[in-house]
């Protein structure tokens, strides 16, 4: 037996409700169960029980076993003063208030029918991926769109917290919140701690004084981030280095610049290394002044991917590395790529400026420029494709990873509409 498997017994009233009694004997009626606590405190606030003919109205704490109580050292908390009702699996040890009245406790183990334990335990042992993917195909489709529907919202909240987070620490900069996440953001999955790192060193601000000309943003991108230390003496670098010169003393970076260590080349492919990927955003922030500004004012998807459209300096069309040049061009920031960034930059902020704006045209355009952009391609989509699911959009790819990530790998089933409804 689990607390959650009985926290949702107890949320959707899945027990024998005839003839319902407290330990000491008395009739109950629950007739509300109250609202899940994801705070401090009892599991349960806002609930309503009848016992005999007196209505109580207070919170509801939830233990496999009764001692549970005094295990938890509940009764020296105030917190859980306002507990009308104690609902255990087993009343092994009876409970007495602080004012010495014994707290009114419901057993449920002989009141859940067990078939729906054996169910919720069959998800939760399940050694695949997808603790449901042998029943996939057997759930209705209004289930599963229900479910895509919420993980994708609780994504999206959960990515604008981030966003509110960040901007918080950056005095309720947008321009310079946007800057960081879209740093980050550059550096993909294996280099998205240093390109923060990097973004956290060399500001936004340092940035806009510099937009006229390229080369000392590369500068100042590269220089911070310790490539040009050990960089072949070329033409460009020796200008990079000549700017950088400059600038790291107006900006007091001596004795702060990254090590070349921080930055992973290995078992990447050349297109994602960090040194294009630097040039490439040193040319969106050239070409994009003021980015955040332009996204917000942005109608519809077409116009913001436009915003990404960009071509990294001559250098970098023919170098993937400092001093090494490429037998084949370069490519520029790809049509994937923009792709990748704007699913997980501009989404959030969308999400994150409407909340703090109560307007809600925000969270539509982020919506609508997930459902106009291809699904993405990754280990985690192919599991699902693998089940049948048909993922078209960024809307389905992002539902779904959220599901993967923080229901089926933390086995959340009985969270998941999908797992609710195959245990009931």
């Amino acid at each position: 037996m689990t607390e959650s498997f009985l926290h949702y017994i107890w949320q959707l009233q899945y027990f024998r409700k005839a003839d319902l009694k407290i330990s000491s004997g008395e009739s109950l009626q629950v007739l509300a169960p109250g609202s899940r606590n994801a705070d401090a405190g009892p599991d349960f606030s806002g609930a309503r029980i009848r016992i005999d003919n007196l209505e109580w109205r207070g919170s509801v704490e939830i233990h496999i076993r009764a001692s549970g109580w005094n295990d938890h050292k509940h009764s020296a908390d105030d917190a859980y003063e306002k507990v009308i009702l104690h609902v255990v699996w087993e009343n092994d040890k009876p409970i007495i208030r602080t004012d010495g009245t014994a707290m009114p406790t419901l057993e449920l183990k002989d009141k859940i029918e067990p078939v729906l334990w054996e169910r919720y335990k069959n998800l939760y042992v399940s050694t695949e991926l997808i603790p449901c993917g042998t029943r996939w195909n057997a759930i209705p489709e209004i289930h599963k769109l229900s479910t895509l529907d919420s993980a994708l919202m609780q994504r999206l909240e959960t990515k604008a917290k981030t966003v509110m987070q960040l901007l918080t620490r950056n005095n309720n900069n947008w321009e310079q919140t946007c800057y960081q996440l879209l740093c980050r953001n550059f550096g993909f999955t294996i280099n998205a701690e240093p390109m923060f790192r990097l973004s956290e060193l060399v500001s936004y601000a340092f940035i806009q004084k510099h937009l006229d000309k390229r080369l000392q943003v590369e500068a100042l991108l590269f220089g911070a981030g310790g490539f040009l230390d050990d960089a072949s003496d070329d033409e460009y670098v020796l200008l990079l280095k000549r700017e950088y010169d400059i600038l790291r003393r107006k900006y007091s970076l001596d004795g702060r610049q990254m090590n070349l260590s921080q930055w992973k080349f290995l078992r990447l492919r050349p297109a994602n290394f960090a040194t294009i990927r630097i040039a490439q955003l040193a040319a969106l922030l050239e070409g994009q002044r003021n980015l955040f500004s332009k996204i917000i004012e942005a109608t519809n998807h077409k116009q913001i991917l436009q915003l990404f459209e960009t071509e990294q300096s001559a250098y970098w069309l023919s170098h993937y590395r400092f001093g090494v040049k490429s037998k084949t061009a370069v490519p520029p920031f790809g049509e994937s790529s923009i792709q990748n960034v704007v699913i997980n930059t501009v989404a959030p902020l969308l999400v994150a400026y409407g909340k703090i704006h109560d307007e809600s045209s925000y969270l539509e355009l982020a919506t609508d420029l997930l459902q106009n952009l291809p699904a993405e391609n990754n280990k985690i989509i192919r599991q699902w494709l693998s089940l049948n699911m048909n993922v078209k959009t960024a809307f389905d790819s992002q539902a779904l990873i959220e599901l993967y990530k923080n229901f089926c790998m933390k086995r959340r089933c009985l969270e998941c509409g999908v797992g609710s409804w195959l245990i009931k």
